[in-house]
C-alpha cells in the first residue's frame, strides 16, 4: 500500500477518518450518571416534620444500642454462670468413681473393729485423709442417721418396724453431695 492511498486497511478500521464533535457530545453524555430521583415528598415535609422523624431515629437508635448492650451483659453472665458451674462440677465423676473406694475402706474399718493393728490404722488414716480431700474439693457426706427421711436426699431401700415412721432407721450407705448438688443419694432403712 502506498502512503498516499486512502483506502481502508485490512483491519476494517480507518485512521484518517473524521469524528463529529456533536457525536462525540452525544457519546460522552451517556456516560454522566443521572441524578438520584428525589422524592416530592420530601419536598413538602416541613422541618417540624423533618425534626420528629429525626428524633424518632434518634430514639429507635438509642432502644437499639440498648437491647445490644442488654444482650451482651446476658451473654457474659451467661458464660461466667456456665463457666463456674463446669469449674464447679467438672469433678463430679471423678468423685463419683472415689466414693467407691470410701465405701471400701469404711467396710474395712468395720470389719476390723476395734483392732489397733497397724495395718488397720494405715486404713483409718487413709480414708480420714481421703475424705478430707474429698471436703476440700466441696465434696460433702450425707449422713442421715437419725434424722428424718428425705426423699431428695435419701434412697429407702427397707422398711424397719423399730423405727417411728418417717425416721431414717438404719444407714446402709451414706450419700454424698457436690457443691450442694447431690453426686449419691444414702441408701437407708425407714420406719413404718
Amino acid at each position: 500500500m502506498s502512503s498516499q492511498d486512502n483506502s481502508i486497511p485490512e483491519n476494517g478500521t480507518n485512521n484518517n477518518a473524521q469524528i463529529d464533535p456533536q457525536d462525540q457530545i452525544k457519546n460522552d453524555s451517556d456516560f454522566v450518571p443521572s441524578a438520584t430521583p428525589v422524592d416530592d415528598n420530601d419536598n413538602n415535609a416541613s422541618p417540624e416534620d423533618l425534626q420528629a422523624r429525626i428524633a424518632e431515629l434518634e430514639a429507635e437508635i438509642t432502644d437499639v444500642k440498648a437491647r445490644a448492650n442488654a444482650d451482651m451483659y446476658n451473654f457474659q453472665k451467661r458464660v461466667e454462670r456456665e463457666t463456674d458451674n463446669a469449674k464447679k462440677y467438672a469433678l463430679e465423676k471423678f468423685a463419683g468413681s472415689l466414693l467407691d473406694v470410701v465405701d471400701n475402706l469404711e467396710r474395712a474399718l468395720t470389719a476390723a473393729g476395734n483392732d489397733e493393728n497397724p495395718v488397720i490404722e494405715g486404713v483409718r488414716l487413709t480414708h480420714k485423709s481421703l475424705l478430707g480431700a474429698l471436703e476440700k474439693h466441696g465434696i460433702s457426706v450425707v449422713d442421715p442417721a437419725g434424722q428424718p427421711f428425705n426423699a431428695e436426699l435419701h434412697q429407702a431401700v427397707g422398711i424397719d418396724p423399730n423405727t417411728p415412721a418417717g425416721q431414717v432407721a438404719n444407714v446402709l450407705q451414706k450419700g454424698y453431695s457436690l457443691s450442694g448438688r447431690l453426686l449419691r443419694p444414702a441408701m437407708v432403712t425407714v420406719g413404718q
